[in-house]
């Protein structure tokens, strides 16, 4: 089975990414040793992608490793704050990765606002063994509940309804989520320029 690396060391993020990349062998960072953290100091989802991709790649390069890598930066777009939280969604608290905090400052800014249409989206940079770089986009549309509802899934997923889905991410299947994801459709974008699940 080939492998793959995700730059990444969100346990939520391997899982879907090895749901749906099932013929590959999906690891991670940890998995290769890499524990540095990756300073995203991209503006734009794209650019933080690719600064991911190619921090790896040298990290790979001088380990003398030959593989393929994929790395995302996805983050949720809320039409009424002018696209925040955007590329700060891991950190829009002021606090990285405290989930709860982050859907509490939205579930507030959004309060008593009629439109609550919103998106998640995901830039995807695919490096392969030689250095040639891919990007692609996914995204899914939405919209921001009122409160919580459900707890499968993870980040903002709680708080997402589902346009597609007629429910809230947190109340759908990892199957269901998976087939309307913007990372499921990213990695549907790639698969039409080079060949990848």
């Amino acid at each position: 089975m080939k492998k793959i690396i995700i730059a990444s060391n969100n346990e939520h993020k391997i899982k879907e990414y090895k749901e749906i990349l099932k013929n590959y062998d999906v690891l991670s960072l940890e998995n290769i040793g890499f524990l540095d953290d990756i300073e995203e100091t991209g503006s734009t989802f794209e650019e933080n992608a690719t600064i991911k991709a190619h921090t790896v790649f040298k990290f790979l390069k001088e380990r003398n490793i030959s593989a393929e890598i994929l790395a995302d930066d996805s983050g949720l777009c809320v039409i009424s704050l002018n696209g925040e939280p955007g590329v700060y969604s891991a950190r829009y608290s002021g606090v990285h990765g405290n989930s709860q905090a982050n859907r509490n400052l939205i579930l507030e800014k959004l309060k008593n606002c009629k439109d609550r249409s919103a998106y998640f989206v995901c830039c995807i940079a695919k490096l392969d063994e030689s250095g040639n770089l891919v990007i692609c986009k996914g995204r899914t549309d939405g919209l921001i509940l009122e409160k919580e509802e459900g707890y499968t899934g993870f980040g903002y997923d709680s708080i997402f309804y589902s346009l597609d889905l007629r429910k809230s991410f947190g109340l759908a299947t990892a199957e269901e989520k998976n087939s309307v994801s913007h990372r499921f459709r990213a990695l549907q974008e790639l698969e039409k320029i080079c060949k990848i699940s």
